[in-house]
């Protein structure tokens, strides 16, 4: 006995009411903890920071590319590519580790790994800019690091994808999963618009 309803009655139930059956029990318990006050509050703080980094950066960025030197000679040039790469082969470690021990960091872990590609990649083009490296770092760039990097990002959206297809099977519901761009956080079965 399962509560009021043994399992034979469970069983007895056809495919669909059972997916009935589960959807209403999971929007029983469906709260999006984002609705909480306190959680209302930080999600708003959080939104009012973000804003104030892009209108502080928008003008930082004007003045460093108004005021900025041509030419820079750096002291610490070495240790600077050293530590990048090194947290370059971190990011990758931790993908993979996370990835073969099947955890959803995976997805933060791929996301990591393919932007400092994309940054590699930019730094090294800029900075050979001009000089005879400069081919050498184009092609290494749009050969392999940006490449990596977008093998990386669809990694990561399929792994995003996938485990809301999953959610959305376990969950009973029928029809097309919903796109990402629909899914809120905390509650796979509403999109963005409050539908079901």
């Amino acid at each position: 006995m399962v509560g009021l309803v043994s399992v034979e009655e469970l069983r007895g139930l056809s495919a669909e009411e059972r997916a009935g059956l589960l959807r209403a029990l999971i929007a029983l318990g469906d709260e999006d903890p984002l609705e909480q006050p306190r959680y209302r509050r930080r999600r708003g703080l959080v939104l009012v920071f973000l804003v104030a980094c892009c209108a502080w950066l928008i003008p930082w960025t004007v003045v460093l590319g108004l005021t900025l030197p041509q030419h820079y000679t750096s002291g610490q040039w070495s240790v600077a590519w050293i530590g990048f790469d090194a947290a370059l082969t971190a990011a990758f470690a931790f993908t993979a580790f996370a990835v073969w021990r099947r955890l959803q960091i995976a997805i933060l872990g791929q996301v990591v790994t393919g932007t400092l590609l994309v940054c590699d990649a930019w730094f090294d083009v800029m900075l050979s800019w001009g000089s005879g490296e400069f081919p050498v770092s184009v092609a290494t760039a749009v050969l392999g690091e940006l490449p990596l990097a977008a093998l990386f990002f669809m990694g990561a959206r399929t792994l995003v994808l996938t485990t809301v297809r999953a959610l959305w099977v376990r969950e009973g519901r029928v029809g097309p999963v919903p796109r990402l761009r629909e899914v809120r956080l905390f509650t796979i079965g509403r999109s963005v618009s409050g539908g079901g």
